[in-house]
């Protein structure tokens, strides 16, 4: 027993309003002194505490369980610097939960050098949006206890390079809905001044603003297209900018460029994909990856009743169900097993249901595509090779434009070739099942509900769907 001088990290360091609290987060004295014992420290050393935190922008509200017990410990500013100094109160067998939030990988990061094990959680997880009473002080000490009982699992931790893919995506995305609001905009004026369709295809090309530039319109209108118009511009420049720095981070992921191999499925699309799911052996099969994303069905089932399902769960990222969604309205127009497919299902439950499930199918694809290390076997190669030379384009590379190739003819007629590839392997899907359904045994119903599955194509909401599930 003895007195051991210590840099802030063994006890954590003292609240300023309770200056003898053994856990705190307010630094008074960088330095500390403390008299204990060898088993004690021990003790702490292979056990370890339950340490809660409530973020918010300003501070984070800190609880601490141990030996079986919870307390609030006030709270710590949401800076780097003093983040740094409360990890470097903590024992480094600590246990650290936290939600998700806009700041918790920062956190995050801050922390998980000094204890053991930083764990950042969905707030779905932890029932503390159901609770009766809800205050910052009782949500630390919530995720405090159940991160003692071992009751919290972890949301994937991105690696850097899908942090940065993601916030692209993110910034890509927020640029496409204000270009598209500043259209709607200019639309709105011609339908207010009855003005009538544009007569051309792209109002916004260069038929289309000479088109505008021509009405006669009162002056408060006038101004109205004009700034709209230049906001277009403003937009469209920064579009392209954030899409050159996604195509050149595309051309160096192998992942991104074999999903392109699939007919309809672009650059956005399977970049969506893998920064939303990361690394794809984390799932063991292609349900736990349509789970993950949101693409299964609901299904309720109590007493003798028979299950039944319902809506999607959409779960998981929106943003990759909406790419895949994108993708599947491109992939189902091409020839090939996944137009038939949808073909199939629409003529059964119609086309919401019908794109939804081609959706899905098409993740389920990516999931075989990514584990085996395979391009798709019925890709068109030379779409394919468009695909990536117009990637190559947007990440920078130099174009051929007003250059003589003199290969033309000759790739217009390996598309043809290869379209009628892709049609004879749509042929010999569709008799794959029909072979399939006519050797299957009989059977009502067609779900998770025998007897109650509906022939018909559906009615409702997911009839009306359109670019999202």
């Amino acid at each position: 027993m003895g007195f051991e001088p210590e840099h802030a990290r063994w006890p954590p360091l003292r609240l300023a309003r309770v200056s003898r609290e053994l856990v705190s987060v307010v630094v008074v004295s960088p330095l500390l002194l403390r008299e204990f014992n060898n088993q004690e420290e021990d003790e702490v050393r292979s056990v370890g505490r339950s340490i809660g935190l409530d973020v918010h922008r300003d501070f984070c509200e800190v609880a601490i369980a141990q030996d079986g017990e919870v307390r609030s410990s006030g709270r710590v500013d949401t800076t780097p610097e003093r983040l740094e100094l409360f990890g470097a109160s903590l024992h480094p067998q600590d246990r650290v939960a936290l939600e998700v939030s806009g700041s918790a990988w920062e956190v995050a990061r801050i922390l998980e050098r000094h204890v053991a094990r930083v764990v950042v959680v969905s707030p779905a997880d932890t029932g503390i949006r159901q609770a009766r009473a809800k205050t910052d002080r009782l949500d630390a000490r919530t995720l405090a206890r159940l991160m003692a009982a071992g009751e919290l699992d972890a949301v994937f931790s991105p690696d850097e390079g899908c942090r940065v893919m993601r916030r692209r995506l993110s910034r890509r995305e927020q640029l496409v809905r204000a270009r598209s609001r500043a259209k709607n905009e200019i639309h709105a004026v011609l339908v207010r001044r009855l003005v009538g369709r544009p007569p051309v295809s792209d109002l916004f090309g260069v038929k289309g603003r000479r088109w505008l530039a021509e009405l006669d319109l009162p002056l408060e209108e006038s101004e109205t297209i004009d700034a709209c118009l230049r906001h277009i511009e403003f937009l469209d420049s920064e579009i392209a900018t954030v899409e050159r720095q996604i195509a050149s981070e595309a051309l160096r992921s192998a992942e991104i460029r074999r999903l392109m191999s699939v007919p309809g499925v672009n650059v956005i699309c399977a970049a969506s994909f893998m920064a939303a799911v990361g690394e794809i052996r984390r799932f063991q099969n292609p349900r736990a990856l349509t789970g993950y994303l949101g693409l299964d069905p609901r299904v309720y089932q109590s007493g003798s009743a028979p299950a039944t399902g319902g809506h999607i769960s959409k779960q998981g990222s929106a943003s990759a169900r909406w790419a895949l969604v994108e993708g599947a309205w491109s992939v189902v127009r091409q020839p090939g097993p996944l137009h038939a497919f949808y073909a199939r299902i629409r003529a059964r439950r119609g086309h919401g249901i019908a794109i939804v499930a081609s959706a899905r199918k098409l993740a389920c694809l990516f999931w075989f595509l990514l584990t085996r290390g395979e391009d798709y076997a019925h890709q068109q190669p030379s779409l394919t090779a468009k695909k990536l030379r117009l990637l190559e384009i947007r990440a920078g590379a130099p174009t051929l434009k007003g250059t003589p190739t003199g290969v033309w003819a000759t790739r217009q007629a390996m598309r043809e070739g290869e379209r009628r590839l892709a049609e004879q392997a749509e042929a010999s899907y569709q008799q794959t099942v029909r072979d399939w359904q006519a050797a299957a045994p009989k059977k009502v119903g067609a779900s998770v509900t025998p007897g109650r599955a509906s022939q018909k194509p559906s009615k409702g909401k997911v009839t009306r769907q359109t670019t999202s599930p």
